[in-house]
């Protein structure tokens, strides 16, 4: 089956919307598994496997050709879940990597970094996943899979392909040895550039090793000894 096949919604388009909602559900209960705390030691790879599957999905979602919604406008879906709690946990899970520093746009000529939350991250996403998924259970399958396309193009992609790169590199720190850069109370309130001292966080103590934190994030595991 060619690569226009199997992004053409037109060829078979019960089999695309079941594999993404399926695909999507599935990201929903295996992170929010995670949230819960009851095997800290498998989170950080565990979460880079689900981000990585979740992208890949997306992946087939933003090859696709543009997918039109049914109605001129989006139906109420009812009151959002609340995300709060879960990104609380992670939050709590994560510490002290949650923050990471990304660039949100690498297209943009002389972009500053900004700083960012795993945790953050993760909420927002089951956000945006829910909300279409509010859609297709309740039958309007154009509807959720419009959703998905538009929010994976304008945030929840963006937003993936940033955590993941954060997990990536975590894991990258551990399995080289490299220990990770002071982190100098960076915090999602300030600057990364050394901008607004009287925002930032109280400075970490020391630096934060990857061997202090790769077994309490499930990461010791990964380096083979």
């Amino acid at each position: 089956m060619s690569d226009a096949t199997l992004h053409n919604a037109r060829q078979n388009p019960d089999d695309f919307a079941v594999s993404i909602s399926d695909s999507i559900e599935s990201f929903i209960v295996a992170v929010t598994e995670v949230a819960k705390g009851d095997e800290p030691d498998s989170a950080v790879p565990f979460l880079l496997l689900e981000v990585s599957q979740l992208l890949l999905t997306g992946g087939r979602l933003g090859a696709h050709e543009d997918i039109v919604p049914e109605e001129r406008y989006e139906p109420d879906t009812g009151p959002e879940p609340d995300v709060d709690e879960l990104r609380e946990r992670f939050a709590a899970l994560l510490d002290p990597v949650d923050v990471y520093s990304e660039v949100f746009d690498p297209y943009v000529p002389r972009s500053e970094p900004v700083a960012c939350r795993i945790s953050d991250d993760l909420a927002d996403i089951i956000t945006d996943l829910r909300h279409g998924l509010a859609h297709y259970r309740a039958g309007r399958i154009v509807e959720a899979l419009w959703w998905w396309q538009f929010s994976y193009l304008t945030n929840w992609g963006p937003t993936a392909s940033a955590a993941l790169r954060a997990l990536q590199s975590l894991v990258a720190h551990v399995r080289l040895d490299q220990p990770l850069d002071e982190l100098d109370g960076l915090d999602t309130d300030s600057g990364v550039n050394g901008d607004g001292d009287e925002e930032r966080l109280a400075e970490e103590a020391g630096k934060v090793m990857a061997a202090e934190i790769a077994g309490p994030l499930g990461l010791r595991e990964l380096r083979g000894t």
